[in-house]
């Protein structure tokens, strides 16, 4: 059995675009996880982690529910799960940082789940608040989908080296 990983080619010449419009979003949802999550030193409280279809929250608690939020890079779609049987989803699509944030709130309202988040992006240069940025609009679905699986493949090294290869 080879143990070679294949990995894909994303060239961020290539990308780039999707790949700001992307970073933005997991801000987005990292932050929902953020406003949630009891504090844990250097914010291990607030990964998104690597599925099998693309990543995760895991469970978030809110009241006496919890929920987590997946971005599906194979369906391109991003889910909210309840923990009482509800769930709702949005595809991943070109469109703007402002009508994501927009749509992702609208969802989290009709779930019932009243949350607010610090809306200015973190570590990024010449930051635009999520429900402003009308600039950061593009979702090319191969080179997301290129993107998780290299994440995947980054998490299978991990894996491998915490096994002892």
């Amino acid at each position: 059995m080879s143990t070679q990983l294949k990995w894909p080619a994303i060239p961020l010449s290539e990308w780039q675009d999707t790949c700001e419009t992307l970073h933005l979003w997991t801000q987005i949802v990292g932050k929902i996880r953020l406003s949630r999550m009891p504090w844990i030193n250097h914010s291990w409280h607030v990964p998104l982690y690597v599925t099998s279809r693309g990543l995760t929250t895991s469970p978030i608690p809110y009241d006496t529910r919890t929920f987590q939020i997946d971005f599906d890079f194979i369906d391109h779609q991003l889910l909210i799960q309840v923990s009482d049987g509800s769930q709702r989803s949005i595809p991943l699509r070109q469109e703007s940082v402002a009508d994501f944030y927009a749509r992702i709130f609208d969802l989290l309202d009709e779930l019932r789940m009243d949350l607010q988040i610090d809306t200015r992006p973190n570590e990024v240069e010449n930051a635009i608040s999520f429900p402003e940025d009308h600039v950061h609009a593009s979702y090319d679905a191969d080179s997301a989908n290129r993107f998780w699986q290299a994440l995947v493949l980054t998490d299978q090294v991990f894996q491998r080296f915490r096994a002892g290869f």
